[in-house]
């Protein structure tokens, strides 16, 4: 947001930004929580548009989707802080108590019963307020049960343009053909109090973890840091979470560190040869290395087995006689002499050299 509103008038609107910084927290570790880790921060500001809040759902689901993440993996718990708040001001909580309340209710997934029926007493001394609170908590996972329970209550216009508005965003994701991901969660509330409309969190269907991602709707934090009343909405995925589901379901896949090509003086004096080749073939987007000490080679042809090379190309007599190269198969051990200039023109043509 400080970034955004030092560029606000040369940026065309919507703004949609990402960010993967490394962060850090005062934080004990534990299973799901570190003190050091990844995220990925996706944002859409400019806009008011429950469009933008769809596509950024979308975008957090349509990531999980392609690491293998289905419907039966995760769940994104969507619920709204203004639909919230029309609600208990409807049931005659008073506005100066909302954000004590969303403080609560963000404690609630991570505490026991009884610890929460202490906190609610705590926040809500009120007998009668927090057994409104406590209905509210009850209502179950879909719009039905939603209604049901309004259909008791006499909403006023305000409540039912909010619940409007969060059906309207279901039904574009939906629309957008990831609907079977998410799920209505009213105890959905997000810690920080900069939110102001949709809110989601994504959690594992299968196994009690932290949330993986949470994000919302948050239009006033641009003009309450000094900037111009620009609405705003995103979120951040961690990396700690994500990669204990990926783990535990066998979908980390671990990259293996290669090398196209590993090149080889056979002689100490083509080691300047050797700088060459590499330099040529890290120009043109190969992986190249080569040894930093002059070796027989039968040892760098070990060194290149052991940084996993594809190829060994061996610059010997016959490169300065004939301006040929022997590349070496690492995998099978066959071996054949090309043309240099050959080779590097279209290293990538095996066939060349097969």
């Amino acid at each position: 947001a400080r970034m955004v509103n030092q560029q606000i008038n040369s940026l065309a609107r919507p703004i949609k930004w990402f960010s993967q910084p490394r962060l850090c927290r005062a934080e004990r570790p534990q299973r799901g929580r570190l003190r050091e880790f990844f995220q990925w921060n996706v944002d859409v500001i400019g806009s008011d548009s429950v469009l933008a809040d769809a596509e950024c759902i979308y975008t957090a689901i349509d990531y999980l989707r392609s690491v293998g993440l289905s419907g039966d993996d995760v769940v994104v718990k969507i619920s709204s802080r203004s639909m919230l708040a029309a609600l208990l001001l409807d049931m005659e909580f008073a506005r100066e108590q909302l954000d004590t309340i969303y403080a609560l209710l963000d404690k609630r997934p991570k505490v026991s019963e009884e610890a929460f029926g202490e906190m609610a007493a705590e926040s809500v001394p009120d007998e009668t307020l927090r057994g409104k609170l406590m209905e509210i908590l009850a209502i179950g996972s879909t719009f039905e049960e939603l209604d049901k329970f309004l259909a008791r209550k006499k909403p006023s216009d305000r409540v039912q343009d909010e619940i409007f508005k969060l059906g309207t965003l279901f039904d574009l994701l939906k629309k957008m053909g990831v609907g079977d991901y998410c799920e209505f969660d009213i105890k959905i509330v997000r810690g920080l109090a900069y939110y102001t409309g949709p809110v989601y969190e994504i959690f594992d269907r299968k196994v009690p973890l932290r949330a993986l991602c949470g994000g919302g709707r948050y239009d006033n934090l641009l003009k309450g840091l000094g900037g111009p009343n620009v609405p705003a909405t995103g979120f951040g995925m961690g990396d700690v979470v994500l990669e204990l589901m990926l783990a535990e379901r066998g979908l980390l896949k671990s990259e293996e560190q290669k090398l196209d090509f590993f090149v080889i003086d056979a002689r100490a004096e083509m080691f300047d040869k050797v700088l060459e080749i590499t330099s040529e073939l890290r120009s043109k987007g190969f992986a190249a290395g080569f040894s930093y000490k002059r070796m027989a080679l039968g040892k760098q042809l070990r060194q290149a087995a052991g940084a996993n090379a594809a190829a060994a190309v061996i610059v010997g007599q016959e490169t300065v006689g004939d301006g040929q190269v022997v590349i070496k198969k690492m995998a099978s051990g066959e071996q054949v002499a090309v043309d240099l200039t050959a080779f590097l023109e279209k290293p990538e043509q095996q066939e060349m050299w097969e």
